[in-house]
């Protein structure tokens, strides 16, 4: 076989893999988040929510442009999650027009018992369906697509 071939052979092997490894992300990111339990909270609410708590305290107007979303969409996606007691607004010290928002404690409890869950679902998934060898071998698994993603 010639070097050309086989550069092209592994190519496609590599695209594959890349498909395969996409669809299975995917279903992995679906089936943790129903076990996210995210009750009523939307996934555009739910992704503002993960943003508060990993960027901290923002205004809406920078919630909107950080998720891609035009002001109003925000608007009521802010509404909906102050009527539902998990975030709070107070004025902005810099400019008084501005609202900051921020996650009630209520929502940082709720986020954490979410993330107890799916990590909690995970680890229990892991020990029963895979032997140590294939633990060790998913352990080095993750550290290659930590690679990737950076």
């Amino acid at each position: 076989m010639s070097t050309q071939q086989e550069d092209h052979d592994g190519h496609e092997q590599v695209l594959q893999l890349a498909g395969e490894l996409r669809i299975l992300i995917g279903k992995l990111r679906r089936r943790l988040r129903e076990e996210a339990h995210l009750g009523d909270v939307s996934m555009s609410q739910a992704s503002v929510l993960s943003r508060l708590e990993r960027d901290g305290p923002a205004t809406a107007s920078s919630l909107a442009r950080a998720e891609g979303m035009r002001p109003q969409s925000m608007a009521a996606t802010v509404l909906a999650l102050t009527e539902a007691q998990l975030v709070t607004g107070s004025p902005d010290p810099a400019d008084g027009r501005q609202t900051i928002l921020t996650l009630t404690d209520s929502c940082r409890i709720w986020i954490a018992a979410s993330r107890a869950a799916r990590e909690d679902w995970l680890a229990r998934t892991i020990e029963t369906r895979l032997t140590p060898d294939e633990v060790a071998e998913l352990n080095h698994a993750v550290a290659l697509l930590k690679r990737l993603a950076e």
